[in-house]
């Protein structure tokens, strides 16, 4: 396992050796990780490793028995996930979860339902318009009569809603037809390039290591590898098992 990949200074995201339980299943068997500021995060591995529980634990949904988790220096191990939210942590979930009787903006509007600033909420919106224009088109149809596409883009930009500083996101491409796999994908560079640091959960391992800066691999509930996103790619056996080559 390579050691030597994080960036410079005190990362944004420390998680340090969680274990998380189910009941009483293991599912977390001591997994630590680093997102440092700007950066793209990605973590792959199979059905079952891991990877969704991991951000439930970090945004409070399932805390960790054991381990620690810190935010911009705060122990955010046991904090609440509405408080979570508060601190700049915002999740793009699995299965999207928006609600279908909803409009675009009403589903939008939710994300940024702990703000106080109402007065940023047009700047905001009009950010999430100009990433998915097609949202904008959409914006006064119910969530529930769009495509998968356009779902998952309205999560996504939910999320955004709530201006985090971390926006982690839950297999953003799953279902999705291919040519919205490559616009989704396009648009988390554009708000990592923006400013917002980014740790990705990602079935499509070859997408998810163009994007990101570094990757850590799941297996089982603890960390196999971790290292440069670059050199993950390369690796023979992440080739082998997560990128389909023989």
């Amino acid at each position: 396992m390579s050691t030597n990949v994080a960036g410079n200074g005190s990362p944004l995201l420390r998680v340090d050796d969680i274990q998380t339980f189910y009941g009483s299943i293991q599912a977390l068997k001591g997994v630590s990780l680093e997102v440092h500021e700007g950066e793209i995060v990605t973590l792959i591995g199979a059905n079952g490793a891991g990877k969704s529980t991991t951000l439930r634990s970090i945004n409070g949904l399932n805390h960790p028995r054991r381990g620690e988790i810190h935010f911009r220096g705060t122990d955010i191990t046991h904090v609440p996930p509405h408080d979570v939210v508060k601190m700049g942590i915002a999740q793009s979930p699995e299965g999207r979860k928006l609600f279908p009787r909803m409009s675009v903006v009403e589903n939008l509007e939710m994300g940024a339902f702990q703000r106080k600033d109402k007065s940023a909420f047009k700047a905001d919106m009009d950010r999430v318009f100009e990433l998915f224009p097609r949202l904008a088109e959409r914006r006064s149809q119910k969530a529930g009569t769009m495509s998968g596409g356009e779902q998952q883009m309205c999560a996504i930009g939910r999320a955004l809603m709530a201006r985090p500083t971390l926006l982690m996101l839950d297999e953003p491409s799953m279902g999705l037809a291919p040519i919205f796999v490559e616009r989704i994908f396009e648009t988390i560079v554009e708000v990592n390039k923006q400013g917002t640091s980014i740790l990705l959960v990602e079935q499509n391992a070859l997408m998810a290591l163009e994007v990101a800066n570094r990757g850590y691999v799941l297996e089982t509930g603890h960390v196999a590898l971790a290292d440069e996103a670059k050199a993950l790619a390369r690796n023979p056996e992440v080739r082998k098992t997560y990128l389909g080559e023989t």
